[in-house]
């Protein structure tokens, strides 16, 4: 009784609340039926951005730095691979986006692996073009109630593997980012697909606010930095910040050409 009348001095009563309660939760159970449906491709091959290197290329030394990187996350030496990751990065333009993209594809190209990779950077999200799905409703249209889950999830030509794009982008990022809508989503994820990875883009922390939102959210980070740019300063602040149990690695990206053997091997991955 006294929940009602809480509810009701809110200006909402209880039947309202468990209308939207069911109506979120058959939402959410259509979005599950989609992150199943591998054979549901909204993009090809042909269609992906050449960056994509995990799909395209698959034999190049490339791909296979990607496939290290995933097993060292997949099946770390303590404790039990985190579900949930964050890619992100000091400052834009050092790859973060290339390397959760990269390795979302990985991850999905396993046997028994599910990812559903979600563009978090509101502001400069590329996601949606690396896979060739044009100018499409994602998750700023979700926040903002303008779409359901399950119309925004996308399908690729790699069957294990959904894109939640950025959608249009919003006026107030930040307040996007940190509402409790987005932090429900998160939890809702993690929570109803335990068989799925979640590989989130997020924009850099020292030019936004959001990845610290974000940061709370998850259960791990992977840090991009550029080779002969990002000072080990800066890792550093970045590891004294969110702490060095939340940071789980550090992706050295556009690494210089390696003379001997004839390639440039885009990344090192430093395990913290």
């Amino acid at each position: 009784m006294f929940k009602a009348l809480e509810k009701s001095l809110e200006g909402k009563s209880p039947l309202a609340e468990e209308q939207e309660t069911l109506s979120r939760n058959a939402d959410l159970k259509h979005a599950e039926t989609i992150l199943d449906a591998g054979d549901s491709v909204h993009s090809g091959p042909a269609e992906l951005d050449q960056t994509i290197v995990s799909r395209l290329k698959p034999h190049s030394i490339e791909a296979e730095q990607f496939r290290i990187l995933k097993n060292h996350i997949l099946f770390p030496e303590n404790g039990v691979a985190p579900k949930c990751i964050m890619i992100t990065s000091k400052s834009p333009g050092e790859g973060k986006s290339f390397v959760a993209a990269n390795l979302a594809v990985s991850i999905a190209q396993s046997i028994d692996e599910y990812v559903l990779l979600m563009d978090c950077d509101l502001r400069a999200p590329t996601i949606h073009e690396r896979f060739g799905l044009g100018h499409v409703a994602g998750l700023s249209e979700y926040l903002t109630g303008v779409k359901p889950l399950s119309a925004i999830l996308k399908k690729t030509s790699i069957g294990k593997l959904t894109i939640l794009p950025a959608g249009n982008l919003p006026s107030n990022p930040s307040e996007l980012i940190s509402s409790e809508h987005m932090k429900r989503l998160i939890q809702e994820v993690k929570s109803r697909y335990d068989d799925r990875y979640v590989i989130i883009d997020s924009p850099p922390p020292y030019i936004t606010s959001e990845a610290g939102a974000l940061a709370k959210l998850v259960d791990a980070m992977v840090v991009v930095v550029k080779s002969g740019s990002t000072h080990k300063q800066d890792v550093q602040e970045l590891i004294d910040t969110y702490g060095r149990e939340k940071i789980i690695g550090v992706v050295m990206n556009f690494a210089k050409k390696n003379k001997r053997y004839g390639y440039k091997n885009y990344y090192k991955y430093v395990q913290k």
